[in-house]
């Protein structure tokens, strides 16, 4: 990809888009450096939802910017004025099971298991590792998508390129 090609679109998605998708969406935005254009939303999430602090806590930690961050629902990528996604990840076991909106374009998508850190017990301190070593995992797998090829990345093989990613 040029710089004269506009970035791809991806969407992290989560139940409650509080943790694991929030996480994703400053990462990539953070390492994407203008390839990738991330979101993050969720099927269901609560009313008032808020990102969790703990997840920003550890965003801001390494020196990624959580400016803008927020829970939103997933419909709001479905209607007809959203931006176009090249690619949907699911990062939890449960949105990967709901039935998703009908998505603008057909976008590729792909399921990256992650446990859910905030459901962990524990002191504040190994409650905060529990979110450092989601964040930790997470990065692992965008760097390998960041560092694919072009080619790697056209719509014809997106989908099996971010779908092999989920056994890094």
């Amino acid at each position: 990809m040029t710089h004269e090609t506009k970035p791809l679109n991806v969407l992290f998605l989560c139940t409650h888009n509080s943790a694991r998708s929030i996480l994703a969406e400053a990462l990539l935005n953070q390492i994407g450096k203008g390839r990738f254009k991330a979101f993050s939303a969720g099927s269901s999430p609560r009313a008032q939802q808020q990102p969790n602090p703990l997840g920003l806590q550890v965003l801001e930690k390494v020196g990624i910017a959580t400016d803008g961050l927020q829970s939103k629902s997933w419909e709001v990528f479905a209607a007809a004025d959203a931006p176009q996604m090249d690619l949907i990840i699911t990062v939890c076991d449960n949105a990967a099971g709901e039935v998703c909106p009908v998505w603008p374009g057909h976008p590729a998508t792909a399921h990256w298991s992650y446990s859910d850190p905030s459901e962990g017990a524990g002191s504040d301190i190994e409650k905060l590792e529990a979110f450092r070593q989601t964040l930790l995992a997470i990065k692992r797998r965008l760097e390998l998508l960041c560092s694919l090829p072009d080619a790697k990345l056209a719509q014809a093989l997106l989908q099996s390129s971010a779908r092999q990613l989920a056994d890094a």
